[in-house]
């Protein structure tokens, strides 16, 4: 256990963080998740329905990434690896038909 005043400190500082941190990566990974799901749902039928999902799952996505890029959760080359992941994901799909 930490013997001063200002380690104790920075103990909860760092589990604060720490947790919040936790909270945005588990909810980009879910985003994530549910855009990939959609970008198959609609390479399986490609109607428009399905592109007004996946375009707003994508921003969804993008979006919290951006938020976790500003609030240091994630470094900036690390949230635009995934926004490029997302990006291309949906960019085969527009290929193939």
């Amino acid at each position: 256990m930490a013997n001063s005043k200002s380690a104790l400190k920075r103990i909860r500082t760092s589990e604060r963080n720490r947790l919040r941190n936790k909270s945005y990566k588990s909810a980009v990974r879910t985003l994530m998740k549910k855009y990939f799901q959609a970008v198959e749902e609609y390479t399986a039928s490609p109607t428009p329905e399905n592109k007004t999902v996946v375009d707003q799952r994508m921003a969804e996505a993008y979006s919290k990434i951006d938020k976790a890029v500003k609030r240091d959760v994630f470094h900036r080359n690390n949230g635009a690896r995934k926004k490029s992941r997302l990006a291309k994901a949906l960019q085969k799909v527009a290929e193939a038909s």
